[in-house]
């Protein structure tokens, strides 16, 4: 099956490498020892958690990842990041129209009107998307991310041109239970996977950290459970869930090269199920609560 998803999955590699040449010229991001807020709703909320954890194990400066509608008030920062594909989603204008420190934003859409409210805009449009499910921004922005930070990140996209072309885990797609584990900043990779198959599939999708799992979720894990498991897994943690009868899956591949084969779990889901994965049932490309242009005082409370 075509569909502009199908396309923008594959094209993460190429995105990924301009990502990461734009990392040494882009202005406005953190800069070390800033304190910093990092908001986006959905997917990007996903990719602030990760950052928030590279940023912080770093050393570069405490960083905080919100979801933008839950950003908490009185508190001081030297930076609030926003992140969002479309430029027009309405918790995050609010945010950057309230912000009274320096501002950053992130997006797909340079003429939208989050820049305009913004300090400063860091505009991907070679990773925009036409499909309403995130793939390529998201995973670009955050390469874009952790490259600032420093990393070489030529691992990571070359292990994501892998992600792309080889076979899924065997038998993966063959499961109809499916919990996602991530531990430091791979907690927000896993989350974004699970929000994946909800949103491309409408599959039964989990996401926990890695140790807390055990904590009880691990009761549901059956012969029909598939266990995701991103970046360096608890030992004894693979032993348990085979004893469960669920399938244990760990790659060798950067973590953001591992969701890449996560999201194609998605879109393999989605296709057996003859749904139309660039057009989610009940989801648009952003969530607008009030036309745009009128005041935050006007907001309807109606699900958009």
């Amino acid at each position: 099956m075509s569909s502009f998803v199908t396309a923008e999955l594959a094209d993460q590699p190429r995105s990924w490498q301009r990502a990461a040449d734009l990392a040494a010229t882009a202005a406005g991001l953190p800069e070390p020892g800033e304190r910093v807020a990092v908001v986006g709703c959905g997917t990007s909320w996903f990719m602030a958690q990760a950052y928030a954890g590279l940023r912080e194990a770093s050393g570069a400066g405490e960083t905080d990842a919100f979801t933008a509608s839950e950003l908490p008030g009185g508190r001081e920062y030297d930076r609030v990041l926003a992140l969002s594909r479309s430029g027009t989603t309405t918790e995050v204008l609010d945010v950057l129209a309230a912000a009274t420190a320096p501002t950053t934003l992130i997006t797909g859409v340079a003429d939208s009107p989050a820049p305009a409210l913004a300090g400063t805009a860091v505009v991907l449009d070679f990773a925009d998307e036409r499909s309403v499910v995130q793939t390529r921004f998201a995973t670009t922005t955050l390469i874009l991310l952790r490259a600032h930070l420093g990393e070489d990140v030529s691992g990571a996209i070359a292990d994501a041109a892998s992600a792309v072309s080889e076979p899924l885990p065997e038998g993966v797609a063959d499961r109809t239970q499916f919990t996602f584990l991530g531990a430091g900043w791979t907690t927000g990779l896993a989350a974004e996977a699970a929000l994946k198959m909800r949103e491309a599939a409408l599959a039964w999708s989990e996401s926990y950290p890695a140790m807390d799992y055990r904590h009880g979720p691990i009761a549901i894990t059956d012969e029909q459970s598939a266990v995701w498991m991103f970046g360096a897994a608890p030992d004894g943690l693979a032993e348990q869930v085979g004893a469960t009868g669920g399938m244990w899956i760990h790659q060798d591949l950067d973590p953001l090269a591992s969701l890449v084969q996560a999201q194609r779990l998605a879109l393999e889901l989605a296709v057996r199920r003859g749904l139309d994965p660039d057009a989610p049932r009940h989801l648009t490309r952003s969530v607008i609560l009030r036309p745009q242009g009128a005041s935050a005082a006007s907001q309807s409370t109606a699900s958009a």
